[in-house]
């Protein structure tokens, strides 16, 4: 399957250290394709990714887990479709 005629999404539990939240989520908010949908005061979030490849979104996996104080990352979802011709990424 050419990657170009894909669109992935992905949905991953994040726990960061409460000191280090708000600088994390800066981070995260530069991150494209990345969004913070539900966030804990405990420094539990929800983060959700999408972009063209499994590639793009292994890649922000990798550098969302070597920002500063967070302690792990689990993926819960992802989900991928092939886009019909003529069918743009959101």
């Amino acid at each position: 399957m050419n990657t170009r005629n894909e669109w992935h999404v992905a949905s991953l539990v994040v726990y960061c250290r409460p000191e280090c939240l708000e600088p994390a989520l800066g981070a995260l908010g530069h991150m494209p394709g990345v969004e913070v949908p539900v966030r804990g005061e405990q420094g539990k979030l929800v983060v959700a990714i999408e972009g063209p490849s499994q590639r793009t979104v292994v890649d922000a996996i990798d550098r969302i887990a070597l920002l500063d104080g967070i302690l792990s990352t689990t993926l819960i979802y992802h989900e991928f479709a092939e886009l019909e011709a003529g069918e743009e990424q959101q």
